[in-house]
């Protein structure tokens, strides 16, 4: 058993002490990877999606330009930042209008990759 593994282990029998008191958690895991994410009681299925987004924006801002991908990752998460910080409201014009600059630097970036094969 790794290090992480034992963190882990402790972990979870700390969280089932706090569910004894009525405070429920959830735990997920990724140990192949070191991944750990506690969830509590006022988790939506919503700001799990902006959570998990946030790991995508960051990867999206840390990778260099230069990766043929990139600019994919980037635009496809910044509309769904829009779409999820819109999710209970309406999409303003402004919105659409970067929804929409998003798609063609996607559709750019993917022709650009076609036209390199």
């Amino acid at each position: 058993m790794t290090g992480f593994e034992d963190f882990y282990n402790d972990l979870v029998a700390l969280a089932e002490k706090y569910e004894k008191k009525n405070i429920p958690l959830k735990i997920e895991n990724d140990l192949d990877h070191d991944i750990v994410k506690i969830f509590g009681e006022k988790i939506t299925s919503l700001a799990r999606a902006k959570n998990g987004l946030n790991d995508t924006v960051e990867l999206a801002y840390a990778t260099a330009e230069h990766h043929p991908y990139w600019n994919l990752l980037y635009n496809s998460s910044e509309i769904s930042n829009t779409v999820l910080d819109k999710w209970g409201d309406k999409l303003t014009t402004k919105d659409i209008d970067e929804i929409e600059w998003s798609i063609k630097e996607i559709t750019q970036t993917l022709k650009k990759i076609k036209e390199q094969k």
